[in-house]
C-alpha cells in the first residue's frame, strides 16, 4: 500500500473549481496530512487574542491531492485511519459569535493540555479527547468558497464525528476530486456554540478510494453503526429541510424505498442533527445531518459500497 506525506507548508485557503494537486495518488493509497490549527499557529498562550490575530490565516488545509481516475458524477472516498493531535490547544471566545455573547462580551483565550487521549483545562477540568477535523473536501463545481464555510464540496463541515474510521463520501466535480483537509480539533460539541472547538495542529492519517458513478449532493459520511447525509444553510430550518430531502433521495434512489416509506423512516429510526449551530456568526451557515441506521434494508449511503 503506497504511502505518502504531505507537510502542513503545502496549504490551501479556500476551494473552488481550479484547485491544482501538489499530489496525485491510486485510489488505496494512504496520505499523512500534517495540519495547521485553525489559527495557523498565531494563538500560542493565553495571552494571545483572536482580536489580534490575522484573520486572513485561518482554517488552513493541507493539500490539495487529486485521486486518480476521479472523474464528475464519481464520489471520491476518503477513510479516516488516524489521528493523531499535538499536546497542547486552545479555546477562544470571540466578540459576536456564539448564543451566550450577550453574556461574554470580551474575546477570551484558554489553552489546553491534550496526553494520553485526555483533555486537561485546569485541576478540575478534565475529559476525554475526541481528535477530528474539521475542514475537509473537495474542488467545488463553481463557486470559491473560503475554508471557513461549509458547502457542497465539504468544507467547514466541523462534524465531531469525522474522527478515526470515518469514512466520507465526497462529490467530485473537478477531475482528480482536489481533496484537502486541515482544522484539527481535539474535542468539539455539536453545537460549538462558541464558534470554537479545542484547535490543535497533527497529523491524519487517509486512505483514498473510489466510487465510480454514484454521488450525493452533499457530503456522506459512514460510519461502522451509521451513515450521515449532510447538508447546509444559513438558517437552521433551511439546512433540515435540505438534509432531509437528501436522506430521502438516498433512500429513495439507492435502497428503493418509496419517498412515503422514507419519511416515515427517517422519522421513525433516524435522528436529525447538527455539525454547528453557532448563532449570531453572520455570514455562516448551519450543518446538519441525519444519522441513519445500518439495517439490511439500507446497509451503506449507495447501493454498493467500495
Amino acid at each position: 500500500m503506497p504511502q505518502h506525506f504531505l507537510s502542513r507548508d503545502q496549504v490551501i485557503w479556500s476551494f473552488g473549481p481550479g484547485l491544482r494537486p501538489v499530489l496525485e495518488v491510486e485510489p488505496g493509497d494512504v496520505v499523512t496530512f500534517e495540519t495547521n490549527d485553525c489559527f495557523t499557529g498565531q494563538i500560542r498562550s493565553e495571552d494571545d487574542l483572536v482580536t489580534d490575530i490575522d484573520l486572513s490565516r485561518i482554517n488552513s488545509a493541507t493539500g490539495p491531492v487529486a485521486v486518480k481516475g476521479a472523474e464528475p458524477g464519481d464520489s471520491l472516498v476518503a477513510e479516516i485511519l488516524d489521528i493523531r493531535p499535538v499536546e497542547w490547544g486552545v479555546a477562544t471566545l470571540i466578540p459576536g459569535f456564539g448564543q451566550l455573547i450577550d453574556e461574554v462580551r470580551k474575546p477570551l483565550t484558554r489553552l489546553f493540555e491534550v496526553r494520553d487521549g485526555v483533555i486537561r483545562q485546569n485541576e478540575r477540568i478534565a475529559f476525554p479527547a475526541r481528535p477530528m477535523v474539521g475542514v475537509v473536501g473537495v474542488a467545488t463545481g463553481g463557486e470559491e468558497l473560503s475554508n471557513g464555510l461549509a458547502g457542497e464540496h465539504g468544507g467547514n463541515l466541523d462534524d465531531h464525528l469525522h474522527g478515526k474510521g470515518a469514512t466520507i463520501y465526497f462529490p467530485v466535480r473537478q477531475p482528480g476530486g482536489m481533496f484537502a483537509v486541515g482544522d484539527m480539533h481535539a474535542s468539539m460539541g455539536d453545537g460549538e456554540i462558541c464558534f470554537t472547538g479545542v484547535e490543535i495542529a497533527g497529523e491524519v492519517d487517509v486512505r483514498f478510494g473510489l466510487l465510480k458513478g454514484k454521488q450525493a449532493r452533499w457530503p456522506v459520511t459512514e460510519l461502522a453503526d451509521r451513515w450521515l447525509p449532510h447538508a447546509t444553510a444559513y438558517e437552521f430550518a433551511d439546512a433540515l429541510q435540505l438534509v432531509s430531502e437528501e436522506a430521502a433521495r438516498l433512500l429513495v434512489d439507492e435502497h428503493g424505498f418509496s419517498m412515503e416509506d422514507a419519511f416515515i423512516f427517517l422519522s421513525v429510526a433516524c435522528d436529525a442533527g447538527v455539525a454547528q449551530a453557532c448563532k449570531p456568526a453572520e455570514g455562516f451557515g448551519t450543518i446538519a445531518r441525519f444519522s441513519i441506521p445500518k439495517i439490511p434494508a439500507c446497509p451503506a449511503p449507495f447501493g454498493s459500497t467500495i
